[in-house]
């Protein structure tokens, strides 16, 4: 990635830097002590593993400077280190794009979903607005955003465009850009971009889409909230009840899955991807508006004679039945109702729930330390969780758990 690459302009940041620490030193507003060897490598290990490159000297020192409390000097290398470019365009880069596609593979180029993310984050957004906000991140080059291609963010790649930059990545209303589901402020985050919808609303029946979310942001696939004991009142007529003549499989492994899963995809029964037999001008396309005509997409009636009596789905309404049972104890939030009707109201129950809080801390520990959640640091992530749940700021999360790992 091509940032400062002009010696003056590294120069000019470096004095910046400096003069930066130094001004919030004289006010008094964080500690600081006297840094030894042990201090330096702690403080280089957070840079480098929140960065992903090497402190300049000048960034070094003024951590090392910070390190009377390490979480302040995390803060300082993702907001005011000169490399921190690279945390917004490297390193988160790669942290949210395997949620956009079902390889799961950060090897994407950049798109709506995770620009979206990262402008979220940078910007001390509250985090929930990832599966329920109604804006979307756009940059200033051209090509402009174009609901029928991804080439604008991919120009924003190409040239190496400084993400931490707002005057390069600004919030628009999905509205503004005729997004799918906005025209009835059905809006919902990330869920309703254009990446999201080529990867979870193409074919299959958009049951992809409650899954992904599930293991994207709850940190769990359906096989984890599976139970066998849910209602079946609300699964499709594309689900057979003795699959193979034998209805003891539908009992025992079916309707574990479905007879949560179903009666939540309904809230996305107005969403499909459209495009080209080529593959080119794909888009998402939402029924739901009456200004057009509102229907069901016919992907919700394929395969209805595998059981008549099944559900039939009319509109976009939805119910939580994972309230109740043991799913119950993914802590979903009291506030809110457990039905609703569309993909933003859906995004919200899932994002108000603390399994969506646990899921976020677990994945940033993993990102920046490299390992699964241990034992030891048991205590740590409850306490950062909980605090990430007092005001949902993700960049806090990064700056707290990079000393869960800065070494001894």
């Amino acid at each position: 990635m091509k940032i400062h690459n002009k010696r003056q302009k590294q120069a000019g940041l470096t004095i910046t830097t400096v003069l930066s620490v130094i001004s919030l030193l004289l006010v008094g507003s964080i500690s600081t002590t006297t840094a030894g060897p042990v201090e330096r490598t702690q403080a280089k290990r957070i840079h480098d593993r929140l960065i992903g490159v090497p402190p300049t000297d000048a960034d070094l020192a003024a951590m090392e400077a910070l390190m009377a409390d390490p979480v302040q000097a995390a803060r300082y290398a993702i907001s005011n280190s000169s490399r921190r470019a690279y945390f917004y365009n490297v390193s988160l880069k790669n942290f949210i794009t395997p949620w956009t596609n079902e390889a799961q593979t950060a090897f994407a180029p950049l798109n709506d979903y995770t620009a979206t993310v990262i402008g979220i984050v940078r910007d001390d957004k509250d985090f929930r607005q990832i599966l329920s906000g109604n804006e979307v991140y756009v940059g200033t080059i051209t090509p402009s955003y174009a609901r029928t291609n991804n080439d604008h963010y991919e120009a924003l790649e190409a040239n190496n465009i400084d993400l931490s930059d707002p005057s390069n990545l600004t919030a628009v209303t999905q509205a503004s850009l005729g997004m799918a589901g906005s025209s009835t402020d059905d809006s919902a985050g990330v869920i309703t971009t254009r990446a999201a919808g080529q990867a979870f609303f193409k074919a299959g029946t958009n049951r992809a889409m409650l899954r992904f979310t599930l293991m994207n942001h709850m940190c769990r696939d359906l096989e984890h909230v599976k139970d066998i004991t849910g209602i079946p009142d609300r699964i499709r007529q594309d689900v057979s009840r003795s699959p193979g003549g034998d209805s003891s499989i539908f009992l025992n492994s079916c309707i574990g899955c479905h007879a949560g899963m179903d009666p939540l995809t309904s809230a996305f029964a107005y969403y499909e991807w459209v495009e080209e037999e080529d593959g080119s001008n794909g888009q998402v396309v939402y029924s739901g508006d009456p200004a057009i005509g509102v229907f069901v997409q016919p992907k919700y009636h394929i395969n209805r004679s595998n059981f008549e009596y099944g559900y039939i789905t009319r509109d976009d309404s939805w119910e939580n039945y994972w309230r109740k049972g043991p799913n119950a104890n993914l802590g979903w939030s009291q506030a809110l109702p457990n039905k609703g009707t569309g993909a933003k109201s859906v995004g919200a129950e899932f994002a108000n729930s603390e399994a969506f809080a646990q899921c976020q801390v677990e994945k940033v520990y993993r990102h920046v330390c490299f390992q699964e959640p241990i034992a030891n640091h048991s205590s740590d992530i409850e306490q950062i969780t909980a605090e990430f749940m007092g005001d949902y700021n993700l960049k806090e999360v990064f700056a707290k758990t990079a000393v869960l790992c800065m070494g001894e």
